[in-house]
């Protein structure tokens, strides 16, 4: 466990609610920024590293979106599971600004407080633990998928494209 001036405050959430988690720190560079590219420096699945979205809806609150890394957001699922007609993704400048965090670092866990309503993808229930952003670049953190979903209250759905003919 790190020492307090360690911790981020995704961590500090997780210790308040007594949740177990592992810390994988990674160098965040040009090379290993996207969620496919921080599981292979961590020699993880690509599909057990998520990233958190900003997903812009026509009117109202935005909400996040906690897909696999490996996967692209379908707007229109998205879309249906938030009973919205359209979504949008946030531009970089538009999540930054909303989240208070930078690209690369967007955590739902961290932002628990912002009132965002939270989507996770459905896949995640292929594995019993994920990894997701520690809301600060390079460090990661890998919980339960029942644990997050309990402490974001996310809403499970099928968020992603098909790929190779697979749905989600």
């Amino acid at each position: 466990m790190p020492d307090k001036a360690e911790k981020t405050n995704a961590m500090r959430l997780l210790d308040a609610r007594k949740v177990p988690y592992i810390v994988h720190h990674y160098t965040y560079s040009a090379q290993v920024h996207s969620a496919e590219e921080v599981a292979a420096a961590l020699g993880l699945p690509s599909g057990q590293v998520f990233k958190t979205l900003v997903v812009m809806p026509e009117k109202g609150r935005p909400f996040l979106a906690i897909v696999p890394g490996d996967r692209e957001l379908d707007l229109k699922k998205m879309a249906q599971a938030t009973h919205q007609k359209k979504v949008c993704m946030a531009t970089q400048r538009e999540a930054e600004s909303l989240t208070g965090l930078l690209v690369g670092s967007i955590s739902a866990l961290a932002l628990t407080s912002k009132g965002f309503k939270v989507f996770l993808d459905a896949s995640a229930n292929h594995y019993q633990q994920i990894l997701v952003s520690a809301g600060q670049r390079g460090i990661n953190l890998q919980l339960a998928v029942q644990d997050l979903i309990v402490v974001l209250s996310a809403r499970l759905a099928d968020l992603v494209r098909a790929s190779d003919g697979v749905e989600g």
